[in-house]
């Protein structure tokens, strides 16, 4: 699935997932996920309002993390595309976008089409 960070201003203060993503990947009965972010894994909480119209992770460590990535690309205030693959019950990795997948595998997948736009737009991922 395609998620988008989400910007205020230069701060980055979270991830935004889409309610079509929410309704397929995350069960109401789970409270928090993990997620692996390059060499580091984290669980982060999720909150009611995940659920109900606010799908988006707010956690201290996946913001730093959001903005060391930001920081190497132009245009920091554009919200970044991110894939965000399921690798476990309620785990996920989270990192670049691998441009020439096709659009219509990431639309089957529950991405928001806001996020589809953006990551067309998106720069070339650089590998780590």
């Amino acid at each position: 699935m395609v998620v988008t960070s989400q910007c205020n201003g230069n701060r980055v203060t979270g991830l935004y997932v889409g309610v079509n993503n929410v309704r397929r990947y995350f069960p109401k009965q789970v409270a928090e996920i993990e997620l692996q972010l390059d060499h580091l894994r984290i669980e982060c909480g999720l909150t009611p309002h995940f659920w109900n119209g606010q799908p988006e992770i707010r956690d201290p460590r996946l913001c730093l993390w959001l903005e060391s990535k930001h920081s190497h690309r132009k245009g920091r205030r554009e919200p970044m595309p991110l894939a965000m693959i399921p690798s476990g019950e309620r785990s996920f990795t989270l990192g670049p976008v691998m441009h020439g997948e096709p659009s219509k595998a990431r639309r089957t997948a529950g991405q928001d089409e806001n996020a589809e736009s953006l990551a067309s737009r998106e720069e070339p991922a650089l590998a780590n």
